[in-house]
């Protein structure tokens, strides 16, 4: 399995931004168990918790460099996950799409699919390692390349609804979506680029509340809950 944790699911609850340990934890020890089931797990992470390099573009900033100022945060994220994750037992490896050989791997496919099959996560840090591209594009190449069974998509809502749910209380929950339906209604499950290149290789994407206790280690299990995009 890929899972995408945007930089969100390592950041205070109450202020949205840094890096809260006891969050962090709850995730290493939910990972764990899926782990310890004899679950494949490969983890892309975001850095949205540290930096936004979209948003920072937008206020004057070159482009480009906030993308790279964005990928530096995803290797801080990526490594606190990993330090969670050896404390619960779990043999971790970083790779970076952007070298930083101090402190993490370089990322290379064949050696990424060979610690998934000695039983170690692999965690993906740096995006893709090119600016203009996000972390959702980034989770869509490397489920891809390394072969998963599909996509995980963690966030802060139930799963896909007909309207913003933190918006409308009255939103509902779409159980299940294809492809196409979400790019021609615009839904904003993962950027366009996510969507076709998950369409292209016949991966199905599950997106689910990272919030509710337990729901990692369901979505890792295939359990039905959130929205499946196939």
């Amino acid at each position: 399995m890929a899972l995408k944790l945007s930089g969100e699911s390592f950041a205070d609850p109450e202020t949205g931004y840094g890096i809260d340990p006891r969050t962090v934890q709850r995730l290493a020890v939910e990972i764990s168990t899926v782990h310890a089931e004899g679950h494949e797990i490969a983890i892309v992470v975001g850095g949205g918790n540290i930096f936004r390099g979209l948003s920072s573009a937008a206020e004057g900033m070159d482009r480009a460099n906030a993308d790279y100022m964005g990928m530096l945060a995803t290797v801080i994220n990526a490594l606190a996950l990993r330090d969670s994750l050896e404390s619960a037992g779990v043999p971790t490896r970083v790779q970076t799409a952007i070298s930083i050989t101090s402190v993490a791997e370089p990322y290379i496919r064949l050696r990424a699919i060979r610690h998934l099959e000695k039983g170690r996560v692999v965690v993906f840090a740096g995006g893709t390692g090119n600016p203009y591209f996000t972390t959702d594009t980034t989770v869509a190449l490397r489920a891809a390349e390394i072969g998963a069974e599909a996509v995980l998509k963690a966030t802060r809502v139930d799963g896909v609804f007909d309207a913003d749910p933190e918006v409308d209380p009255k939103a509902v929950l779409i159980p299940e979506l294809t492809y196409m339906e979400v790019l021609e209604k615009g839904l904003r499950v993962m950027d366009n680029t996510a969507i076709t290149m998950c369409m292209d290789n016949d991966l199905p994407i599950r997106v689910f509340n990272i919030t509710v206790p337990g729901n990692v280690a369901r979505a890792v299990r295939g359990e039905a809950i959130g929205t499946l995009v196939r």
